[in-house]
C-alpha cells in the first residue's frame, strides 16, 4: 500500500484528496508543455515568445497552487516551517488558511462555471489561438482538462475538513 506523508489525525480520505489535487492538475501542465514544446497536441495560429512564456508560467503557478493543498494535511499547514524568516515556528491561523482555500476553491468554480458557459455559448470559437485539428487531439485535450473538473470540489473539501479538525483541536505546535 502507498504511504503517504500526513498528519496522523487527518482522516485518510483528506489525505487521498489532498494528494489527488496536484496530480490532476499534471495532466493540463504537460499538455501546455507540450504545445510550447511544438508537439502536435493542437494548432496555435500564431505562436510567439509571449504565448509560450505564459504557458510555462501557468502550468508552474497552478501546480504550485495545487501543491498547497498537501499543507492542509500536513505539518506545514498547522505551524509555518522554522525556515521561514519572521512566521517560522508560529501557528498558521486556521481561519486565514480556510478562507484562502475556500477562495480559491470559489474562484476555480466560477472558472469552471464560466469557461462552461463561454463553450456552450460559442464565444471565442474563431477567435486567434489555440484550435484542435482532428479528434485525437480532441480527446487528447479533454483527457488532459477533465481531471481539472475535480480540483474545486477537492480543494473545498479538505479545506472543510482542516478547518474542522483545527477548530476542534487545541492549537499546539507541531515540529
Amino acid at each position: 500500500m502507498l504511504k503517504m506523508k500526513a498528519l496522523p489525525h487527518v482522516p485518510r480520505w483528506a489525505v487521498l484528496a489532498a494528494h489527488a489535487v496536484p496530480l490532476i492538475v499534471l495532466p493540463s501542465g504537460i499538455w501546455r508543455i507540450a504545445l510550447t514544446l511544438g508537439l502536435p497536441v493542437a494548432r496555435v495560429d500564431d505562436p510567439g515568445l509571449g504565448q509560450d512564456v505564459y504557458q510555462v508560467v501557468l502550468t508552474v503557478v497552478a501546480e504550485l497552487l495545487a501543491f498547497l493543498t498537501l499543507g492542509l494535511v500536513r505539518s506545514w499547514g498547522e505551524v509555518f516551517p522554522r525556515r521561514l524568516p519572521f512566521l517560522g515556528g508560529r501557528p498558521v491561523s486556521p481561519r486565514g488558511t480556510t478562507a484562502a482555500a475556500l477562495g480559491g476553491a470559489v474562484a476555480l468554480f466560477a472558472l469552471v462555471g464560466w469557461f462552461t458557459y463561454a463553450a456552450y455559448a460559442g464565444l471565442g470559437g474563431n477567435s486567434v489561438g489555440t484550435h484542435t485539428d482532428g479528434p485525437v487531439q480532441q480527446a487528447l485535450l479533454y483527457a488532459c482538462y477533465l481531471p481539472l473538473l475535480a480540483w474545486a470540489p477537492l480543494l473545498a473539501a479538505v479545506a472543510i475538513a482542516y478547518y474542522r479538525r483545527r477548530a476542534a483541536a487545541p492549537s499546539v505546535p507541531v515540529v
